[in-house]
């Protein structure tokens, strides 16, 4: 056993590596806090109300990465490269794919903040602090979704054709012509744009997903 460890410290000082350090308990310790308050956001909180599934992909992984960036910076202890390192970061938040809807935005920022702070984590901040900071955002979170903000307004735009019904006397002609088109009981309506080349306006209806006996075209 001693020569194998001799070995293994003789092949560390030669590629100037370390093979283990007590660094390595202080990082399973904090991974694991992180991917249960994690699990309970993404999981827990967000999923059951959006179902969406594409964005479970995502949050984890970028929490988990955010978490292992910050804990590495940390570890060389530059400051320059941890403000590079958290610079791009948030700057990957613009995936110069479609649009990420506000409320998925807010997640995002959700989970990479809470790795963040799980993974920056010193002797200056005590276990019962951080554990406070976990709790009190997800019970924030919690009491936003669950209680306060029972109802979720969606909204959807499209293309109306009927621009005789958009006029403010003719609101709730519209809105039941709106409502047997799409099947939805919408709670209000707003004009945008007003196209009369092509006889049609840009609106937009807003309504409780809740309520509704199917669910927005953007879940999965």
């Amino acid at each position: 056993m001693l020569p194998n460890i001799i070995i293994l410290e003789s092949v560390s000082e030669l590629i100037d590596l370390q093979f283990f350090s007590n660094d390595f308990y202080t990082l399973l310790l904090r991974l694991s806090v992180n991917l249960i308050f994690m699990t309970i956001i993404i999981r827990y909180l967000y999923y059951p109300i959006t179902k969406r599934k594409d964005y479970l992909f995502t949050y984890y992984l970028i929490g988990l990465i955010t978490f292992f960036l910050c804990f590495a910076l940390k570890k060389l202890d530059i400051d320059t490269g941890m403000g590079l390192g958290l610079f791009a970061i948030f700057g990957i938040i613009r995936y110069r794919t479609d649009a990420i809807e506000i409320k998925e935005m807010t997640y995002l920022f959700l989970i990479i903040g809470i790795s963040v702070v799980n993974s920056l984590a010193s002797r200056q901040i005590s276990i019962a602090e951080m554990a406070l900071i976990n709790i009190a955002i997800v019970s924030i979170t919690y009491g936003l979704e669950y209680i306060w903000l029972v109802k979720h307004l969606t909204r959807k735009t499209i293309t109306y054709e009927r621009i005789d019904l958009i006029l403010p006397d003719r609101y709730e002609e519209m809105k039941s012509d709106l409502e047997s088109r799409t099947g939805l009981n919408i709670h209000r309506i707003e004009v945008g744009k007003i196209n009369f080349l092509d006889d049609t306006a840009t609106v937009r209806i807003y309504y409780y997903a809740d309520d509704q006996e199917f669910s927005d075209y953007n879940n999965k």
